[in-house]
C-alpha cells in the first residue's frame, strides 16, 4: 500500500520558496550572488492541537506563520515579500482608505464589502512585486507534483487565495452585525466579530477541500482558482523551480527521516 503524502503549505518569497509541513519548515532562497542557501528547522507551535472550530483556523494561520522571525534569524538572505516597503506603504494607505469609507453614508453592509475589498490589496501588490509570483507558481508546482506524483500546474487546490472570497464574505457580515453594537462594546465586538469570520471562513475552507465536486465548493473554489491563474502566479523558470525544490526536500527530510 502507497504511503500517504504529508499535507504541505508554503509561501513564496521576493527570492525564493517555505515549505511547512505538520511538523517542520525549510526555507530556500537564491541570494543575490547566485548561492542557494537552505534552512530547515521542527516546528515550536502545532496548531491541528486545537479540535475546537472557533480555535482551530486561527491555530492553524498562526502556526503557519509565528516561525518567521526565527527564520529571519537563521536565514537574513530570506526576503519576505510584504516586508517591503512599498507594500508597508499599502498597508497603512488602505487602512486610511477603509477608515474613511466606515465614515460615509454607505449601508452598513456595503461599507464592510468594500472594506474587505481593500483590505486584499497589499496582498496583491506583495505578490506583484519582482520574482514573488514566479516562487509562488514554483511553491505549487513542486507541492502540487510531490502531492499528487504527476506534474501539477501553477495552481493549487489548497492555495489561500481561496480563503478570501468566504474571508471577505463572513468578515464583511460580521463587521456589519457589530456596528449594531452599543458604542462602548464596538471596539470588543469588532475583535470577535474578526475571529469569528476567520474561524467560519477557515471552516468553510475545510469544507471545500472535503468536498471538491460538490457544486457549492467548486463555484466557491473559482474565485480563488482565476486569481491565482491571472495575477497570483506567474510561470516560473528551472532555477526557481530548483529553489522550490531544495525547499521541499528539506522539509521531507525532518519531516519524513530516514
Amino acid at each position: 500500500m502507497p504511503k500517504e503524502k504529508l499535507r504541505l503549505g508554503g509561501m513564496a518569497l521576493a527570492n525564493g520558496v517555505l515549505v511547512h509541513g505538520p511538523t517542520s519548515w525549510a526555507c530556500a532562497v537564491r541570494t543575490d550572488d547566485g548561492e542557494l542557501k537552505v534552512v530547515a528547522r521542527k516546528k515550536r507551535v502545532i496548531g491541528s492541537r486545537f479540535s475546537t472550530p472557533l480555535l482551530r483556523g486561527p491555530a492553524k494561520l498562526v502556526e503557519s506563520v509565528v516561525f518567521l522571525p526565527e527564520l529571519k534569524l537563521a536565514l537574513p538572505e530570506a526576503k519576505l515579500p510584504f516586508a517591503r516597503r512599498s507594500v508597508a506603504g499599502a498597508v497603512l494607505g488602505s487602512v486610511i482608505v477603509i477608515q474613511g469609507v466606515r465614515r460615509s453614508r454607505l449601508g452598513d453592509a456595503a461599507k464592510e464589502l468594500v472594506a474587505g475589498l481593500l483590505s486584499v490589496a497589499p496582498a496583491v501588490l506583495s505578490l506583484r512585486e519582482g520574482e514573488v509570483a514566479a516562487y509562488h507558481g514554483a511553491e505549487h508546482i513542486t507541492i502540487g507534483t510531490y502531492e499528487h506524483g504527476s506534474d501539477r500546474a501553477k495552481e493549487h487546490e489548497r492555495c489561500g487565495t481561496h480563503l478570501v472570497g468566504p474571508l471577505i464574505a463572513t468578515t464583511a457580515a460580521a463587521n456589519a452585525l457589530a456596528a449594531k453594537a452599543p458604542a462602548h462594546l464596538r471596539s470588543a465586538a469588532r475583535a470577535f466579530a474578526a475571529l469569528g469570520s476567520l474561524a467560519a471562513s477557515t471552516e468553510i475552507f475545510a469544507w471545500m477541500q472535503r468536498h471538491p465536486e460538490h457544486i457549492v465548493a467548486r463555484a466557491l473554489a473559482k474565485p480563488g482558482h482565476e486569481f491565482q491563474h491571472r495575477v497570483a502566479t506567474d510561470e516560473p523558470t528551472r532555477d526557481q523551480l530548483d529553489v522550490a525544490e531544495a525547499a521541499l526536500r528539506a522539509c521531507l527530510e525532518l519531516e519524513e527521516p530516514a
